[in-house]
């Protein structure tokens, strides 16, 4: 039994923190010591019932959990103060506790792993999720040329070169990193694990009086953010040229804070309203929305930073069995959906790119038993017990060559 420390800046009172670190948590918490710290953010922290909910589910788990406090602002500064937090209490819990791994979710925690590592001389994850730094040039909250650009990738190569297992979300980031100069001779050990979903949860509906397609309108489906990073217009414009096929197509959105946005961007497009059903959901809802879908949307900015990125929403759909369009130079996404026949990846963002792989997506949707595929394909690639699985063999394999 490993003595795990797990470091998440996600809160897990955040649907994220739940879906992304909870639930993977709740395994390997049966045959490994998991103390957990978490940096919630105020207005979680506020919602007592949900609050109180979490803290028995994450007891019941038997998972140790250790809540801090995130802070936002001025940002720089309130980083480095939750950072001093958790490596304060990293430290006590390391010491007292004779904890055996620090696993770092990402790369604020791994500045609190890493120094953990240096002063007690524990193992260290770096679970990368991605590349965090070039995600904030890339989503134009830092310039290239920086101070702060340069200090993160300074910290990413110092956490690359002292891991003692890389976790990478994507087979494209690895590839990526191998041609970094520094790793040249000296590559860390890397387990590639994507980005999972509870399939017990994202699973096609088993309500039979549903109806079928052909007594409904083709139901396009978009689930989440639409800023940032996500190409809003073409989405819309693709969902357009799907009317020019389907004249009674509509688009379902579920989005949570963006409606002004979504509704300005569609009078721009040019979409009629009436459509468009755009409303805010819980998860619950959301799982029983995505098992009306016919196929799901999202198209994402193909760049740099993106290759380490595995959309979550990919796992969902085809946990739903619902086929997806979506576009290449986003991590693993293009290969899967195309080699595996799950959906299809646009390459271009012209007229001519949009409405052929609109078309091509009316024929798959057309495929007999084309959601049962959808629903293996997720068994295959993105199983929370596959993902589990792959933790708890890093994690053996860690403590073994400390028992060595």
């Amino acid at each position: 039994m490993a003595k795990i420390l797990y470091i998440s800046y996600d809160g897990v009172l955040e649907p994220l923190g739940q879906s992304q670190v909870l639930a993977y948590l709740k395994q390997l918490a049966k045959d490994n010591t998991i103390h957990l710290i978490s940096f919630e953010k105020a207005d979680d922290w506020a919602e007592v019932t949900e609050r109180n909910r979490i803290a028995n589910d994450i007891a019941t788990a038997a998972i140790l959990w250790h809540p801090l406090r995130y802070h936002k602002r001025p940002s720089a500064l309130a980083t480095a103060w939750d950072i001093l937090q958790g490596i304060a209490l990293g430290l006590w819990l390391v010491v007292w506790h004779r904890l055996h791994i620090v696993h770092a979710r990402s790369y604020v925690p791994s500045v609190m792993a890493l120094t953990l590592k240096r002063l007690t001389g524990i193992k260290y994850i770096f679970d990368m999720r991605g590349f965090w730094a070039d995600e904030r040039v890339d989503g134009g909250l830092w310039p290239r040329d920086g101070r702060m650009y340069r200090i993160a990738k300074w910290f990413e190569r110092q956490f690359l070169l002292n891991a003692d297992y890389v976790v990478s979300l994507t087979h494209a980031a690895v590839d990526e990193m191998h041609r970094f100069p520094y790793l040249q001779g000296q590559m860390p050990r890397f387990a590639i694990i994507t980005t999972c979903a509870d399939l017990e949860v994202f699973r096609p509906s088993q309500n039979n009086l549903l109806p079928s397609p052909t007594e409904r309108p083709f139901t396009l489906g978009y689930v989440g953010s639409a800023g940032t990073w996500y190409l809003f217009d073409e989405t819309l414009r693709c969902f357009q040229l799907l009317r020019e096929r389907l004249p009674n197509a509509r688009l379902h959105i579920l989005n949570r804070g963006e409606h002004d946005y979504i509704r300005e961007r569609m009078a721009a497009l040019n979409v009629e309203p009436a459509n468009v059903q755009l409303k805010a959901a819980t998860p619950v809802e959301v799982t029983h929305a995505m098992q009306e879908m016919d196929a799901g949307i999202f198209i994402i900015k193909p760049v740099y930073s993106k290759k380490a990125s595995a959309p979550t929403k990919l796992a969902e759909f085809l946990g739903c069995g619902v086929p997806c369009l979506g576009n290449s130079g986003v991590g693993d996404m293009a290969l899967i959906l195309e080699k595996e026949q799950v959906g299809v990846a646009l390459s271009h963002f012209d007229d001519a790119a949009m409405r052929e792989v609109v078309d091509r997506l009316l024929q798959l949707t057309q495929t007999p038993d084309i959601k049962a595929h959808c629903r293996k394909v997720a068994l295959c690639y993105f199983s929370l017990e596959d993902g589990v699985s792959a933790y708890r063999k890093i994690y053996n394999e860690i403590t073994g060559d400390a028992n060595d």
